[in-house]
């Protein structure tokens, strides 16, 4: 259960940062809401999985997803180029995470 909502936290990260970017430093009130919504709940997801989870490994897995996703967002709905050199770190990073998630199994 604790691995399922560090996903979902990390899932809700990218809501999260697509909405802050949507914002423009809060000076747009529906986004800025969504962003504060959204970051609250990415929060408690994060505090309850960490009750069993070790600190460094969901912050970690947390961060990985959120960055991972806003990465995505960012090219596919914002546009923003997608370098060789930036699809291959991204899956360093993949390589990473579930690396953690099978070290963190025994």
């Amino acid at each position: 259960m604790a691995w399922a909502c560090l996903v979902l936290a990390g899932m809700i990260e990218v809501i999260f940062s697509y909405a802050l970017k949507q914002s423009y430093g809060f000076t747009r009130p529906v986004a800025s809401v969504a962003a504060i919504v959204s970051v609250s709940a990415s929060l408690g997801l994060l505090a309850y999985a960490m009750r069993t989870l070790p600190l460094g490994l969901a912050y970690l897995v947390w961060t990985g997803v959120g960055g991972l996703g806003a990465l995505a967002v960012g090219a596919i709905v914002l546009g923003e180029a997608m370098t060789p050199l930036k699809v291959v770190s991204a899956g360093f990073v993949v390589v990473g995470l579930c690396g953690l998630r099978f070290a963190s199994a025994g």
